[in-house]
């Protein structure tokens, strides 16, 4: 039982961490224009851009700013489910200007931490993203909050997160490897571009971690391990939400997972959702640079949580 704590409790760091880098990575991308409102999509359901949606947003929270999570999924919501928060009033009502921000935003467990629901039900989802009456929300929302995150439908079964995109500083694309396949990857990275995404990155979820282990017992126990002897990494404090109904994803689903954030840059011309132009760093956002030759394979599994996304050659990313 001790044994299962110790892992839930390093898988949640390990999240954690992740989510951490994913954050200083879109603000090092933000040094001549401010991002403040970011997209979050996908290429097929159940990839996981709903719990990084949330993990982002407690990074963000967790440094001293303010973040709202707007659920932007008009055809299938699931930001209440996993908050446990269910207002009255949502987004629908913001764009018809039956209610005001103040009313409809409610705040999370999570200090700094918002949420924006909508109502079941909408209709043409499309057309109300894509209206102007959206794009005056989205104005206001971001000068009312640091940052604000949209979960929306995945992009390759609609055209919404496309139509969204072309309204926000950035947009990020979760992505699942040997789930999604390498089709539809492209396909959704060129739909986004057709919708004139500013394009952060590929988010990679459900990653194999491999633990550093000099780096990480050093900071959980604050010094050398060589010297100290062998720490463990579980007993680092896991950051918590005030008392309530805050969200806290399974082991199973936040081990190793959301590896990378928005490292990637695809560069306009370059070669799609792939990424092979752009060489990866750790812990930093790559550094636009002429497109190279594409190379072959994947990139060294169990890599660390901060390294960059590359995707598999052909067949290898199918759905399980």
């Amino acid at each position: 039982m001790a044994k299962k704590q110790r892992s839930a409790s390093s898988s949640m760091l390990e999240a954690q961490n992740a989510a951490d880098t994913m954050f200083a990575n879109i603000r090092f991308q933000a040094v001549d224009k401010p991002i403040k409102s970011i997209m979050l999509t996908s290429s097929v359901p159940d990839e996981g851009k709903t719990t990084t949606a949330i993990l982002l947003g407690q990074a963000i929270a967790a440094s001293n700013c303010t973040v709202l999570l707007v659920e932007a999924d008009l055809r299938r919501r699931s930001l209440a489910t996993e908050l446990n928060l269910h207002p009255q009033k949502g987004l629908y009502s913001l764009i018809m200007g039956e209610v005001d921000i103040a009313q409809a935003v409610v705040p999370t467990p999570t200090p700094n931490m918002y949420f924006l629901d909508v109502e079941p039900g909408i209709p043409n989802p499309a057309d109300v993203l894509g209206s102007t009456r959206m794009d005056k929300l989205i104005g206001q929302l971001a000068n009312r909050y640091d940052y604000v995150l949209y979960d929306t439908c995945p992009v390759g079964g609609f055209v919404d997160a496309a139509v969204l995109a072309s309204h926000v500083d950035g947009t990020i694309l979760v992505t699942r490897p040997n789930f999604v396949k390498r089709a539809e990857l492209r396909h959704s990275y060129e739909q986004l571009v057709k919708g004139k995404a500013h394009f952060l990155g590929l988010c990679e979820t459900f990653a194999e971690y491999k633990n550093n282990n000099y780096y990480s017992e050093y900071y959980a126990k604050g010094g050398d391990s060589k010297r100290r002897g062998k720490a463990n990494v579980s007993d680092a404090p896991v950051r918590q939400s005030t008392p309530g109904t805050g969200f806290a994803p399974s082991a199973q689903a936040a081990r190793g997972s959301y590896a990378g954030g928005a490292h990637r840059q695809t560069p306009a011309g370059g070669s799609g959702a792939h990424g092979s132009a752009m060489p990866a760093y750790r812990g930093q956002t790559a550094a636009p640079q002429q497109a190279a030759a594409p190379q072959r394979g994947f990139t060294q599994q169990n890599r660390s949580a901060s390294e960059t996304v590359a995707m598999p050659p052909q067949g290898r990313g199918r759905r399980r």
